[in-house]
C-alpha cells in the first residue's frame, strides 16, 4: 500500500467519524437519512482504494450491490420525507 492509499483511507475514516457525529446528534431523520447514505458512500470508496492498493477487482459486485442499495434507500427516503411534508 502506498502513501496515497493510506493517506485517501485516513481521509475516508475521518470523513467517516465526522458523518457518525451527525448521525447520532442529527436533529431531524433527515439528517440521520443523508448520514446513512453518505456512509455508504464512503464505505464504497474504502473499498475501492483496497481494491486499487491490492490491485483486486473480485470486490466489484458488491460496489455495484452497495450503490444499487444508497440509490434505492436514497429515492425511498426522499418519497417518504416529501409525503410527510405534504400531510402537514
Amino acid at each position: 500500500m502506498t502513501l496515497v492509499h493510506a493517506a485517501t483511507l485516513a481521509l475516508i475514516a475521518g470523513a467517516g467519524l465526522l458523518t457518525l457525529l451527525r448521525l447520532v446528534r442529527g436533529p431531524r431523520a433527515l439528517d440521520r437519512i443523508m448520514a446513512l447514505d453518505v456512509l455508504v458512500t464512503m464505505a464504497i470508496a474504502a473499498i475501492a482504494v483496497g481494491m486499487t492498493a491490492r490491485d483486486d477487482t473480485t470486490a466489484v459486485p458488491v460496489l455495484v450491490v452497495l450503490a444499487l442499495l444508497a440509490f434505492i434507500g436514497s429515492v425511498t427516503a426522499a418519497h417518504l420525507i416529501e409525503k410527510r411534508e405534504g400531510m402537514r
